[in-house]
Order: C-alpha cells, then sequence, then structure tokens
C-alpha cells in the first residue's frame, strides 16, 4: 500500500500517550512489562524514562514526539510489514509515518515473544 499525505497527517496529529496504553495492553497480553515496553520505545527515540513519561503526560502529537526523538542509528534495520505497509517502501517525505510504523513493528515483536537482543538491532559486523 502507498502512503498518502492525508495518512501520514491523520498519525502525525495523533496523540502519543492515547495510543501507549493500547499497546501496553498489547505486549501484557502476551507476557511482556511496561518495562519492556518502555526499553524498546528509548531504544528506539533516544529518551530516557523522565523524557518518556513528560511526553506522555504533555499528551504531545506523534509528529512532536518524532520531532523531538533522536532516532536510532539502526532505525534502517527495521524492516517487514505493519498494517499492510511494507517499512522500507515508505517514502522518506511521510518521515512521521514511516518513524510510528517502525516503532510499531518493534512493539510487534515484543509482543510476539522475540527476544530483546533481536528487536533491538544491531549492525552485523
Amino acid at each position: 500500500m502507498k502512503v498518502t499525505p492525508k495518512k501520514n497527517e491523520q498519525v502525525a496529529n495523533m496523540i502519543f500517550g492515547s495510543i501507549y496504553p493500547h499497546y501496553l495492553n498489547r505486549i501484557k497480553k502476551n507476557g511482556r512489562t511496561k518495562e519492556e515496553l518502555d526499553q524498546v520505545i528509548q531504544w528506539f527515540t533516544g529518551f530516557d524514562q523522565n523524557t518518556l513519561q513528560t511526553l506522555i503526560d504533555e499528551k504531545v502529537s506523534f509528529e512532536t514526539f518524532f520531532k523531538k526523538a533522536k532516532i536510532h542509528v539502526n532505525a534502517h534495520l527495521i524492516k517487514g510489514v505493519v498494517c499492510g505497509y511494507r517499512i522500507e517502501e515508505i517514502e522518506d517525505e511521510f518521515e512521521v509515518y514511516k518513524q510510528s510504523r517502525q516503532m510499531e513493528k518493534l512493539i510487534d515483536e515484543l509482543a510476539k515473544g522475540r527476544k530483546m537482543e533481536r528487536i533491538l538491532r544491531e549492525e552485523k559486523n
């Protein structure tokens, strides 16, 4: 599927703190913890626990959330399909949408029981 400017804008305007509980419920149903979820989000965004909680409390949009983030240098290693979109085929102009799908892919992997070492990607030498 192709991302449209409208779809990118819809995601950009969503409130991160309103979606976070859905991420949490999903991973808890599969025996994972809030700490593991936060570790994955922090790896991807570069936020510490206090900053992450502040952004949730401030009800920032995904656009603001990702603008403040320092996306991990290995984020390009996050590949695959999420919600019908192949991450590596999402155009760079839809950066917020791509980043939200990359983060969602990591959360999917966490929920599916993948080992943390595999989720937090490292370049292979």
